[in-house]
């Protein structure tokens, strides 16, 4: 075990400190983490736009982060003592094991699954990992102040990603790193130790405006940028209620998150395959039908979505959103049929979805009716 203080002063040792920033990215390596770095806590700028962010009201129903105040920006207001904040990124880009984005996104009668929602719940993967870190370094130095931390708290972690140098904050919001893209999860390590910090990320998003013309609801309103209220990943995941209307015909076949802002990024052809089995497509997701989607019952979500972040938003939003997708399919009597069925479903909100659904298929439906399909 490395003493880090001098004993007698108390002072810290500058030397053991950067061995032990060394040995921590090196044991990050080990445990899986494909990049890791190291930043201190001082936030303010981001802090400044937060607030603007917020009061704008950009960040729709997500109250939550509103009520955090600062603890979201000042690491050292949610975990007293909190001086670095070690930083990690997993990759999660599947690759060939996956069907083709932007085929399944021109298919309509497929569902889009954003990307890092086809296999296992990343959350528990990541934090369980950083465990394991916390626990290498206190065999090393002996007890020491930490908080494990991966989407579990008010954290700003992509302002905290750049500042420990694992990429910068792209024109779309998302991190993006110059030899990985942005196809990556990210988790903290709070803790009470001065390591030497990394040098931050530098922005190389240039003059390139791809992923605000491609954004499909144009949520991104300008550089940097993001209204929530129109965003698809929002409306599909954090919204609660009834998607609006002007926006449905604009989701296409999405209907768990979207990634079309991540898909025409030119840093994302340096994207790495995951090496993580638990990641890659599980139940068929990656070019799933909506039809046989929208007929599953509330167990069959249930044990279908074990395991997965797809089953926190619940039953309901799922049958709302794949609602609005066959709103947006091609006029078939499959299609028809399967949205009468739901036309009397308990829930309002399935209910209303399913009806603005049907009436996109008024027209069609009388010929698909008369044809004896």
């Amino acid at each position: 075990m490395e003493a880090l203080e001098d004993r007698r002063t108390g002072v810290r040792d500058p030397a053991a400190l950067a061995r032990l920033a060394a040995d921590i990215r090196r044991w990050a390596r080990e445990l899986g983490f494909a990049r890791s770095g190291i930043a201190g806590i001082e936030l303010a700028e981001d802090e400044r736009r937060l607030l603007e962010w917020l009061r704008a009201g950009h960040h729709g129903e997500m109250g939550w982060m509103a009520r955090h105040g600062t603890r979201r920006s000042r690491p050292a207001e949610l975990v007293p003592g909190t001086v670095r904040v070690i930083s990690v990124a997993l990759d999660y880009w599947p690759g060939p094991h996956a069907a083709d984005p932007w085929a399944v996104l021109r298919d309509g009668r497929v569902g889009y699954v954003s990307r890092y929602a086809l296999g296992r719940d990343y959350h528990k993967v990541v934090r369980r990992r950083l465990q394991r870190l916390a626990e290498r370094i206190e065999a090393a130095v002996g007890p020491f102040g930490h908080r494990v931390f991966c989407d579990s708290a008010p954290v700003l972690e992509k302002p905290l990603a750049r500042n420990a140098g694992l990429g910068w904050i792209g024109r779309h919001t998302n991190l993006v790193h110059p030899r990985a893209g942005s196809w990556f999860f990210l988790g903290e390590l709070y803790v009470d130790l001065p390591l030497p910090v990394d040098p931050p990320g530098r922005d190389h998003c240039g003059t390139c405006r791809a992923c605000l013309e491609a954004c499909p609801t144009g949520a991104i309103i300008g550089p940097y940028r993001l209204d929530a209220r129109r965003c698809i990943s929002y409306l599909t995941i954090e919204h609660p209620g009834p998607i609006p209307e002007p926006i449905r015909p604009l989701m296409g076949n999405r209907i768990y998150g979207c990634d079309d802002c991540q898909l025409v990024c030119p840093w994302n052809r340096f994207a790495p395959v995951t090496a993580e089995g638990d990641f890659l497509p599980r139940q068929g997701l990656d070019a799933p039908r909506l039809v046989e989607l929208f007929g599953w019952s509330e167990t069959e979500f249930l044990a279908r979505t074990a395991g997965s972040p797809i089953r926190r938003i619940g039953h309901e939003r799922w049958l709302r959103n794949i609602a609005v997708a066959l709103g947006n399919a091609p006029t078939t009597p499959e299609v028809v049929s399967a949205l009468e069925a739901r036309a009397g479903h308990p829930s309002a909100l399935v209910r209303e979805h399913a009806a603005w659904a049907l009436a996109r298929h008024g027209a069609g439906r009388l010929s698909a009716a008369g044809s004896g399909g």
